[in-house]
């Protein structure tokens, strides 16, 4: 077993044992008094808490930002004449090793 499996064992025991111990009814105040059992605050209040927790932990959604050609920014391809090589601006720039590493 992972350790994830095993820890949500265990806290399911845990939510398990409070809302059980905790059955009684009580007075709550929704614009006037109300008595409602312990077990469906808790148990509500964790629902909720797993929601927001989900909805928090969950991974954002990347937006693609598109470039719309205007006037100035086309780019355009060229072919190499027949004794030229496309060369990289930053390649004067690195070291004999690193240009090793590269090759």
């Amino acid at each position: 077993m992972s350790a994830k499996t095993i820890f949500i064992i265990i806290l399911t025991v845990l939510v398990t044992i409070v809302l059980m111990k905790n059955t009684d009814e009580v007075i709550f105040w929704i614009f006037g008094d109300r008595y409602i059992p312990k077990l469906a605050i808790l148990g509500s209040m964790f629902a909720f808490g797993l929601i927001i927790g989900f909805l928090l932990g969950r991974p954002r959604r990347k937006k693609e930002i598109k470039e719309i050609p205007t006037k100035g920014n086309f780019q355009t391809t060229s072919t190499p004449k027949e004794n030229e090589e496309f060369t990289d601006p930053y390649r004067p720039n690195l070291s004999d090793d690193d240009r090793k590493y590269i090759d």
